[in-house]
């Protein structure tokens, strides 16, 4: 009898994805630090690479709830800056010609994630406990952010360390937002996050795609 977790996932993609990855890891520490792997984006390359090779529905299911839209927003902002534009600030780190064109290449992942993403919860499966185990994530990491590290706009001994992690002091990493105050802003961000992201993402994702008890179902 065949097991759920047979081939489900082609091998092809787990081994490029994990050889990305080995790249990845090591650059982004030596470049930025471990406190980068703190950042949404990063922490869903992490669970996707185990979720990958566990082929666990929920390790799967957390980054795609909690990033498909942010990283929709990355691509428009990348696009705007591409026409000389600025829209949020965000992406203004791939133009930055004083780091490696190498190491801004890495993070063109932000581009192809989402899809994949998709196409694996897909194949195994959306597990609906994703966006309460990913928002209390999200609310952990930003209050870390905001109490332990740099802030936007703090000078660093070493300028290539992450600050303003998550985006809690605002959306540009070069100087914090003005519209309200700093800790207002943060539970704004933390309300807006739930609210206007993770839970309508959840929401399609449970519309369209299978269960884990379907999407083994039609494996089997």
């Amino acid at each position: 009898m065949k097991t759920r977790t047979a081939s489900r996932i082609p091998v092809w993609l787990k081994l490029a994805y994990t050889a990305f990855m080995a790249v990845l890891i090591p650059v982004y520490w030596h470049h930025y630090g471990p406190t980068n792997f703190l950042y949404f984006c990063d922490i869903a390359l992490l669970l996707t690479l185990a979720g990958i090779w566990l082929e666990k529905p929920l390790l799967l299911s957390l980054p795609a709830v909690g990033i498909l839209m942010p990283q929709a927003l990355w691509c428009v902002d990348f696009l705007v800056q591409c026409c000389g534009f600025k829209l949020t600030g965000m992406t203004a780190y791939m133009f930055d010609e004083t780091k490696p064109l190498f190491l801004r290449g890495l993070s063109l992942f932000h581009g192809w994630l989402p899809f994949l993403l998709v196409f694996l919860v897909f194949r195994v499966g959306y597990d609906q406990r994703a966006p309460k185990g990913w928002a209390a994530m999200a609310i952990g990491l930003c209050l870390s952010a905001y109490f332990f590290f740099p802030k936007a706009g703090e000078v660093l001994a070493d300028p290539d360390l992450p600050r303003n992690i998550n985006y809690v002091f605002g959306m540009d990493d070069a100087q914090p937002q003005t519209w309200m105050s700093p800790g207002l802003y943060l539970v704004t961000w933390i309300a807006l996050l739930v609210i206007i992201v993770f839970v309508p993402t959840h929401f399609v994702l449970k519309k369209v795609c299978p269960t884990p008890e379907q999407a083994a179902a039609k494996r089997a």
